[in-house]
């Protein structure tokens, strides 16, 4: 029987939940939904609850956009060449085309590049600064790397090319002498939102530069599945713009308006609307694929193709990478799991083998997160003794500040509280894995717990109505920042109980004497495996959603946790 999970309730100010209700007509249960994510006033919920009151900010307000767009059109009036120099995963690469796509239709002479993850590795790269340099590039705009890249920055300064950066990655060190840092974590930021992606900031400075200077023929908005693309896929929180940016951007995703996403939605098997989790599940690993086994440019040549015969030939190659990479990391996680039991720890896991892909660790690290529910250092050791890896985390530990806290052992390090890089010598690893263990100790303030379920709200099973889903579902999209609304209800009659396909629950449930719900547990198994005898009443943890079925749309609650009632 698997240990039951620790059932967390948000709590709420009960004068604040009322004058929601109050000033909305909406639901008591929305209302707690909506103050779990922060949400304390009217104004803001109605923004919540419309599409058409969207918050987007002046974009004036990031620091040096002003700069920057100036510097970006003079060099597009003179015609400089320009480098817009990306990431090689889905936010730099997405940032990177959608750059290239507005500024060429401005009339830019403009180029992309992306390193070799293997051969170059993150960030700017000297060597690549020079080949750019040689090749007439005057002006260099960089997309999800940067902030750290002081010597490099300096590097281009002497050579005599000026660098615009755009980064959402965080530091606590000088900035780099660039003509313009723009970054939302800067100090000196006056920005309202700080959860914008580097997808996000590149459509930021297209915008400022729209306002200033003029749109050009393509209306900007057209680029909102590329900034959906990379908010969904680099996690940062769906809340404020980036919810807009998100909902418009899923429209013209699912709508295929870009002929590279038509094509990869194609191998994907993607045929009905898209949500986050088909980004996140389906098109991400594909874009993905290419930085982590060959080259990041496939990606970018995909999304801003106007070929269809050659956005068909890119997304196959894409698909054939992705299966490769499957392949790898099928390899590379039963060996880590191994490794892990060996070890056993606590805290936080930190595994590195010379035998691993590097292009692969960070999507392990994020498993073997969801396994063990602890942060999590995966490491790729090289055939000089240097380990490069990924690090990934559990809500409420910041892994960027537990790297801060090693930094003596590290050769560099970066990113943002729930994912991070790093490189350090192999010999440093053992010490690494304690201190690493510790910081993450004193950041959780306990031992980090793999059983908490963190619930909006308690129900009776007769307040879950057609109308309470509606209003719950036009808080989509649902991702990072803004979970699913997960309810619970206690005391339920179980009435039927069976398994259907190969693994799923499947439950007729009855609280006292309300009408039937149907519930569905995906993967849960039956009854038994779960220690439950259905002669006895049980509480559910639960997603209300609405299953439309020969054209009717029912109520059916998608279980996430069962488990005997205490009332019972």
């Amino acid at each position: 029987m698997p240990p039951s999970k620790l059932w967390v309730f948000r709590q709420y100010d009960t004068a604040m939940r009322m004058a929601l209700v109050e000033a909305l007509a909406i639901s008591p249960v929305t209302a707690s939904v909506l103050l779990g994510r922060g949400v304390t006033t009217a104004t803001e919920a109605n923004r919540w609850l419309s599409w058409e009151q969207a918050e987007v900010h002046d974009p004036f307000l990031l620091p040096d956009v002003e700069q920057a767009v100036d510097r970006l059109s003079d060099a597009i009036a003179i015609g400089e060449k320009i480098c817009f120099y990306g990431d090689y995963d889905v936010d730099g690469v997405s940032a990177t085309s959608l750059y290239l796509s507005f500024f060429q239709s401005l009339g830019a002479r403009a180029v992309a590049y992306v390193p070799h993850r293997l051969r170059e590795g993150y960030g700017l790269n000297v060597e690549a600064l020079r080949r750019l340099h040689r090749e007439g590039v005057t002006l260099l705009v960089t997309s999800d790397c940067g902030t750290t890249a002081v010597r490099e920055v300096e590097a281009a300064r002497q050579m005599g090319m000026e660098v615009i950066i755009t980064d959402h990655h965080q530091t606590d060190q000088a900035l780099p002498p660039a003509l313009a840092v723009i970054n939302p974590h800067r100090a000196d930021s006056n920005y309202p939102f700080k959860g914008l992606c580097s997808g996000g900031l590149a459509y930021k400075v297209a915008q400022a530069y729209s306002v200033k200077y003029g749109e050009g023929p393509l209306p900007l908005t057209m680029n909102q599945d590329l900034v959906a693309l990379s908010t969904v896929a680099d996690v940062v929180p769906l809340q404020d713009e980036n919810r807009a940016y998100v909902r418009e951007g899923l429209v013209q995703i699912t709508r295929g308006a870009r002929c590279g996403l038509r094509a990869l939605k194609h191998v994907a098997g993607v045929t009905r609307d898209c949500v986050p989790d088909t980004v996140a599940f389906r098109l991400a690993p594909r874009l993905n694929a290419a930085g982590r086994l060959a080259d990041a440019m496939l990606s970018v040549r995909l999304l801003t193709t106007e070929s269809e015969r050659e956005a068909r030939e890119l997304a196959e190659e894409l698909e054939r990478l992705n299966r490769e990479r499957q392949q790898i990391e099928d390899t590379i996680m039963r060996e880590a799991l191994a490794a892990v039991d060996e070890c056993a720890p606590k805290d936080a896991i930190v595994l590195g083998d010379r035998r691993w892909h590097l292009g692969v660790v960070g999507i392990v690290a994020g498993r073997l997160v969801e396994r063990f529910q602890m942060p999590t250092a995966v490491i790729a050791i090289d055939e000089r003794g240097i380990g490069k890896g990924s690090v990934r985390t559990v809500p409420g530990v910041d892994v960027y500040q537990a790297l801060c806290a090693c930094r003596d052992l590290l050769e560099g390090f970066g990113g943002h509280p729930s994912a991070a890089g790093l490189t350090i010598r192999a010999s440093r690893i053992r010490e690494f894995r304690e201190r690493f263990a510790s910081a993450v100790r004193d950041l959780a303030g306990s031992p980090v717990s793999s059983a908490a379920l963190h619930l909006d709200a308690e129900v009776q099973l007769p307040e879950v109505t057609l109308q309470l889903v509606r209003e719950l579902s036009s808080l989509h999209p649902f991702g990072a920042g803004n979970p699913e609304p997960m309810l619970a209800v206690r005391g339920l009659s179980i009435l039927n109980a069976r398994v259907v396909g190969t693994k799923h629950l499947k439950l007729s449930v009855r609280q006292g004497r309300s009408l039937t719900f149907d519930g569905i547990g995906f993967g849960m198994g039956d009854l038994t495996g779960l220690g439950i005898d259905p002669r006895n009443p049980v509480d559910l943890a639960f997603v209300p959603e609405l299953n439309h079925w020969n054209g009717y749309d029912r109520i059916q609650l998608r279980i996430r946790d069962v488990r005997m009632s205490a009332r019972a």
